[in-house]
């Protein structure tokens, strides 16, 4: 029993390591892309979005720093920004790449509104 409950547990912490999740609300018909990646993230119908962590460059308070982000429609960009940015204190026992290539993540305990340009 130890042993299953031993492995689930390092399960979960891989898991958690290895991602980071936020909640969005997005205009309607509109793709969602984070950080210069090539394809629009998935927006659950709850506005929750779960994706790789970000590097360094990730860090910081926008305007001028944080989370690039980009909405486009039809293959047109409405609206570029950047996200705030939270430390993600998991990547400091994720040993040994998560503290130096993923220690930033989206805050949690946020809502990114993308749709009145509000991050509260």
């Amino acid at each position: 029993m130890i042993k299953k409950v031993s492995l689930l547990l390092v399960l979960l912490m891989t898991l958690t390591g290895c991602t980071t999740t936020g909640h969005f609300k997005v205009p309607e018909g509109t793709d969602l892309y984070i950080y210069k990646r090539p394809q629009p993230v998935e927006v659950k119908p709850n506005g929750e979005v779960t994706t790789k962590p970000f590097f360094w460059t990730a860090a910081g308070v926008p305007p001028q720093s944080g989370i690039p982000y980009r909405l486009e429609k039809n293959g047109n960009v409405l609206k570029e920004g950047r996200l705030r940015a939270k430390f993600r204190v998991v990547s400091i026992f994720w040993p040994p790449a998560a503290l130096i290539y993923w220690p930033m993540g989206f805050n949690p305990n946020i809502t990114y509104d993308l749709v009145n340009d509000t991050q509260e």
